[in-house]
């Protein structure tokens, strides 16, 4: 298990060193700008970010902020996720109007997902995140039922380049995070279709080890802000009758619209469109074995509101995500709802 995760940091590094080059090359075309690069933004650059407009808001559901938070800033978020799911899609590509019912009903919330997250510096970010799952599902006319521990992810976020309000320049921020089968030690057993629910960000294989690195942007344009990403997740192999299994590797993609209604109440609507990607493939060129050999692929979109908690440092937001399209994949809903809580050690809560 250690050697073959070990092969899987050094085949990811490859690529994500190339994402980071396209982005430094792209933001700095001049000869100017290349001769005044550093690997972390300015406190100048910072500071003319903080001082530009953002209000204190929820903001998206499904995505963790591109922007970071400032030293020593902290929050811990609570969420309920739920997923309800009775029709599904077959080994074609078709909208949620032609999936079929069953052959899996299912049922499952995470009630509550927590995470939480530390500004180690203005420029790097830690975020933990684990849940209490509980599911109920029907396949094939056997019922099944569980509840325990899901799983928990451990993340590290660094934001090289922190958006301009003065041009179109967005802040970038290259993600990595380490997802921990507890559900698998605790004994918790895995939902029919073995996921964790697409929009809670990154979906990944519910009991087992996966190794995730992504880009994500966010750019603010008063009122709006626009943000995405896109992530992929090394599968590590598993074990199953003594046979080594390969399951697929897996991409998540994120867009985000949010239109900020009040600033005083950090009030407003938000539209969040996802994807999930099950491949063929694998990065360490190992052949797939189990899991959906022949893939799947579900796209889903969450409209929304957020809002403030009077004038506390307590911000929540609800929505509902609905799968609009799939392929070998359950058709389902997703409501939730979700809190973050800040606190600083300055006593002042800056918006990230």
């Amino acid at each position: 298990m250690k050697t073959e995760i070990h092969a899987a940091l050094r085949a990811i590094a490859g690529p994500r060193i190339v994402v980071i080059w396209i982005v430094t090359i792209g933001h700095f075309s001049s000869p100017s700008a290349a001769a005044a690069w550093e690997w972390v933004p300015t406190n100048e650059e910072i500071e003319k970010y903080r001082l530009s407009w953002n209000p204190f808001s929820h903001g998206p559901m499904l995505i963790s902020s591109p922007d970071i938070q400032p030293k020593d800033q902290w929050y811990v978020r609570p969420m309920i996720f739920a997923q309800i799911g009775e029709s599904s899609f077959g080994n074609k590509f078709e909208g949620a109007w032609d999936a079929q019912p069953g052959p899996v009903h299912l049922y499952s919330v995470q009630a509550p997902f927590i995470q939480s997250a530390y500004g180690l510096t203005n420029h790097v970010e830690l975020v933990a995140q684990t849940s209490f799952s509980a599911f109920w599902a029907r396949e094939n006319g056997e019922v099944t039922n569980d509840a325990g521990l899901g799983d928990t992810s451990l993340m590290v976020k660094y934001r090289p380049i922190v958006q301009d309000p003065e041009s179109w320049v967005p802040s970038i921020n290259w993600f990595n995070q380490v997802a921990l089968p507890t559900s698998k030690w605790f004994g918790t057993e895995k939902p029919p279709g073995g996921f964790s629910p697409i929009g809670r960000f990154p979906s990944t294989r519910f009991g087992e080890i996966g190794l995730t690195t992504g880009i994500a942007f966010r750019k603010n344009l008063e009122p709006f802000r626009w943000s995405g990403g896109v992530y992929y997740t090394y599968s590590a192999p598993g074990e199953q009758n003594g046979m080594t299994t390969y399951p697929g590797d897996l991409i998540n993609t994120r867009l985000i619209f949010e239109h900020i209604l009040s600033d005083k109440h950090g009030f407003g609507y938000q539209f969040e469109f996802v994807t999930l990607s099950g491949l063929t493939t694998r990065i360490d060129g190992k052949t797939v074995n189990a899991g959906q050999i022949n893939g799947f692929t579900v796209i889903g979109v969450e409209p929304g509101i957020q809002w403030r908690f009077g004038d506390s440092n307590f911000v929540g937001a609800a929505g509902v995500l609905f799968t609009l399209a799939g392929q070998n994949a359950i058709n389902a809903f997703y409501p939730n709802f979700s809190i973050f809580w800040y606190w600083s050690q300055t006593g002042k809560v800056i918006m990230r």
